[in-house]
């Protein structure tokens, strides 16, 4: 299983400039044809600093229960890839599944435990589109502190990054002392 090592973080805030041109990029990794599902696997990381021993943690875990989660449906992996970027890890896997289906598993998973609220797994059929919570007849995702939807709080940046980089913390120590 890939993974990536949380003592290689570059621990280090990331311009504005540099992160929307990390995002561009992944949307052209995203849209590139696969001619299969493509499941894409990154974090929700307030703050400035995105790649960084904590959220290293957090996407192994993310990886891990993706990883499990292929080999308990019996999906076949293509391909497997992950990119340790300084805007933040970001892992693809090209699989031979109905899109729909990997979707509906990938929300499942995101309900089961608290931690996967910190992952955002974003799934694409083999044309390039994105399959949302809204394809899926499901709410917005909601704040980690408030309950309001997610992008609204972060659009008019309504909560402290050290807030939530706390909510964070307490989340992955509860995951870790209970898994």
């Amino acid at each position: 299983m890939l993974a990536v090592d949380p003592q290689l973080a570059v621990n280090r805030p990331v311009s504005l400039p540099a992160l929307l041109i990390s995002r561009e990029c992944r949307q052209a990794r995203q849209q590139a044809r696969h001619q299969c599902t493509l499941l894409v696997l990154t974090l929700v990381v307030p703050g400035s600093v995105k790649d960084n021993a904590l959220t290293r943690r957090i996407f192994n875990l993310g990886w891990q229960a993706l990883c499990q989660l292929l080999s308990e449906q019996g999906w076949p992996c293509l391909q497997a890839a992950i990119l340790a970027l300084p805007t933040g890890c970001e892992g693809y896997l090209a699989l031979q599944a109905d899109a729909w289906r990997v979707k509906d598993c990938a929300i499942q998973l995101e309900m089961r435990q608290p931690i996967s609220r910190l992952w955002d797994i974003d799934v694409l059929t083999r044309e390039g589109r994105i399959l949302s919570r809204r394809n899926m007849g499901l709410p917005e995702r909601r704040c980690l502190l408030c309950r309001q939807p997610a992008k609204v709080c972060a659009r008019q940046r309504r909560h402290a990054s050290p807030q939530l980089l706390n909510e964070m913390e307490r989340i992955i120590n509860n995951a870790i002392s209970t898994g």
